[in-house]
This record gives structure tokens, sequence and C-alpha cells, in this order.
């Protein structure tokens, strides 16, 4: 897209509750789909609403801390996925317009880690204000809304494609549609170690595949409850990690022990075969393992430390 038909792009400003859907519901809907009996009693035995984890202070609104402004846009893809649509939200912290770089961090299923799961903009407001991560904006992005579904749990949305397909398509689609919109309104950073991709479950998959075919685009990623098992092919990851040659990307990726089993695979042992592999080839990499199940929760209390270590080299030491 020229950047001039990038900087016409109509950029709503919405606050925090824009695209949120109750979690609860989201189940429901999820679980109405082509699924087993067995795999939803995986699911729901995943959904730990009762957790052991909850967020820290770096995750909650701080008096002194200035709030930025999320912007919401529509996005049609005409290059990547022809005709498939999509709702795009674009944070700003507070300062991120006159800054000379700006780092940034793109969330797949976008809602949910502005949600109060993760609270993503509060933790940026809080850790850029610090100066623990540098000036860094989000752009959280909902998958299409016209697609194939699901393989066996089927569906009418293009996020599978998106996501569990394990090509360069999806960093390609971030690249050269999404990114100049970002461009029109800040300084984006150029070098990959300024970028990082985020999801989780299939997005937690697609995070990596991005990075991993396209390391000139995203030098680090950050993965929740990964789906590297079989839906698509990103069973095949770890092993594409281990015969690939070293590629200058560092990985966080996280799953727990109450995490799902399902006809695609374990995503337990997918997590552990992941950080396996990972450490054959000597990637820069972490691997939280905890008592959680399929959700966010465990995500959104570690994401500030997250964010921290992915940036470590890039802020003051405090």
């Amino acid at each position: 897209m020229p950047r001039s038909q990038a900087a016409a792009r109509e950029l709503e400003r919405v606050d925090l509750t824009h695209g949120q859907v109750d979690e609860a519901v989201e189940w429901d809907n999820f679980l109405k789909l082509n699924i087993s009996g067995k795999d939803k009693a995986a699911y729901a035995l995943s959904y730990d609403k009762n957790s052991d984890y909850s967020l820290c202070a770096d995750s909650l609104p701080q008096p002194e801390v200035p709030t930025g402004q999320l912007y919401h846009f529509r996005w049609i893809s005409h290059t990547v996925y022809p005709g498939v649509s999509r709702s795009v939200w674009l944070y700003l912290p507070a300062g991120a317009e006159q800054a000379s770089s700006v780092n940034l961090s793109v969330f797949q299923d976008g809602p949910d880690y502005f949600g109060p799961l993760v609270n993503a903009t509060t933790v940026l407001d809080n850790l850029v204000h610090r100066g623990e991560i540098p000036m860094t904006v989000g752009l959280f992005v909902a998958p299409g809304e016209q697609g194939p579904g699901y393989p066996h749990f089927g569906g009418g949305h293009n996020r599978s494609i998106e996501y569990d397909s394990v090509n360069a398509d999806y960093a390609r689609f971030l690249d050269e549609e999404l990114f100049p919109v970002v461009r029109a309104r800040v300084a984006l950073t150029s070098d990959p170690r300024g970028r990082v991709i985020c999801g989780m479950s299939s997005g937690g998959a697609c995070a990596v595949t991005a990075a991993f075919h396209r390391p000139d685009v995203f030098g680090n990623v950050i993965s929740h409850c990964g789906s590297f098992i079989n839906i698509r092919g990103a069973h095949n990851l770890p092993s594409m990690i281990r015969q690939s040659p070293h590629k200058p990307i560092r990985v966080w990726h996280q799953s727990g022990s109450r995490d799902v089993d399902v006809i695609f695979g374990s995503i337990p042992i997918a997590n552990h075969d992941m950080a396996a592999a990972l450490k054959y080839r000597r990637y820069d990499s972490v691997f939280e393992f905890g008592t959680g199940g399929h959700t966010l929760r465990h995500a959104g209390a570690v994401f500030p430390e997250t964010l921290r270590w992915i940036f470590r080299d890039q802020a003051e030491d405090r």
C-alpha cells in the first residue's frame, strides 16, 4: 500500500472495551463447533477460571503513569488474503508519535491481549514510562473473518489458515499491508530486534512461524500455549528449527500442565519439544512451564517480565 493511502486510513479512537467478547461466551461458541466429546472435555479441563495466576502491579493502571490512545480500523486484505476482512487496533503510549524510533509488538487475536487477562496496553504504558523497555507501540490484529475454519472442528473464519499454516504468508501480510499504517503514525524501527510478534494457541504457533520465515521482519517471539501440533503442519516447527541454521530470533514461550491434549496433539508435549529444539540450536530462549490450562491467565501474570526479558539489552538496567 502506498504511504499516502496508509496515511489516509481512518483510525477511530476507542476505549479498551472495544472488540471485547465475554470469555465464557467465547468458550461456549468455540465448543459449539464440530468437536468430539473427548476433546470438549479436554478443553473444559483446561479452562482454568480458578487460576494460580493473577496480574501484578505492572499490569494495572498507576496514578503517575500517563495513558496512551487506542485506535481501531477495519482492513480488507488486498494482497495476501484477498477480500478477507478484519478489525485491527493500534495502541500508542504517551509520546509515541514524537519518538524518533519506535519498537513494535504485534498481537494475534488482538482484543484478547488488551483485554483484562493481560492488560497489554497498560503494561506498555507502565514499562515505557519507567524506561524499562524502549518506546513500544502495540498492533492488535484480529483473525480474518471469512475462511474455511479449522480442520475437523469447522467454522467460517480464516484464523486457522493464517495462524496454523507453516509458511511466510502471515508475516508478509503484516509487513506489506499493516505496517504501512503504523508507519503513517510513528517512526517504526526497521531493526527486527525492536519488533516482537506475540500470540496464544494457534496464534503462538503463528508467531514462531512468522519469525522463522522472516527474521528480517521479527527478531522476537512470545508464544502462549503455542499450538505446535498437527492442525495445518505446525507440529513440524520443532524439527524445522533443529534442521535449519540458527536464525537471529529471541523466543519466550509458555505452557502448563493442564494445557490441552486433543485430536491434533498434546500442547504441553509439543512445547517441551519446542524447548528442546531451541536449546539444541542454541537459541536465546526461555520456556515457562506452569500449572495453568489453555488460557492467558499465566501469560498475563508474567507478561511484564516477559517484555523486560525480550528488550533487556535495549533499555536502562533497572
